[in-house]
């Protein structure tokens, strides 16, 4: 069995400023996790988190962009667990922006829990997103951004 986290968020903000905030690695690290990201198709980079080794985790995701649709759509790897090399979760992160008339809709997907062994990633990936997703909004509102 596998399984999806999916999660909507909606801004005030438009789509670029949303955007920058997926893409641009200081802005990225300040409502997600530290991270050496590059808006480049085929980059490898790394999230760096607290490790829970009795979770099976070393506190490193590696991640490679997969996808760029400027504005729109970013894709990318997710592999997690006690090593690079031996990863337990190997999954796939799409962000999917939709402009609407008061600002911009995310659509976040993660894919590729399967079996029982990323069951309780699943779980606590899913809440962590929806926790995360208040992040970002608090810190979107926090940027000093105008659109003119």
């Amino acid at each position: 069995m596998q399984r999806e986290i999916k999660h909507r968020f909606a801004f005030s903000q438009p789509v670029e400023i949303v955007w920058e905030h997926l893409t641009d690695s200081e802005l990225l690290a300040q409502w997600l996790m530290p991270n050496d990201f590059k808006p480049v198709v085929g980059h490898k980079f790394q999230f760096g988190a607290k490790p829970k080794y009795p979770l099976g985790f070393d506190g490193r995701i590696y991640c490679e962009v997969l996808e760029i649709v400027p504005y729109k759509k970013l894709v990318y790897s997710w592999k997690g667990g006690l090593s690079k090399e031996n990863p337990s979760l190997v999954s796939t992160v799409t962000w999917i922006l939709t402009p609407v008339d008061h600002g911009t809709v995310l659509e976040l997907e993660h894919e590729g829990f399967k079996g029982v062994k990323n069951y309780l990633a699943f779980i606590i990936m899913d809440k962590g997103w929806a926790k995360i997703g208040k992040r970002m909004s608090k810190q979107l509102n926090l940027s000093s951004h105008d659109i003119i």
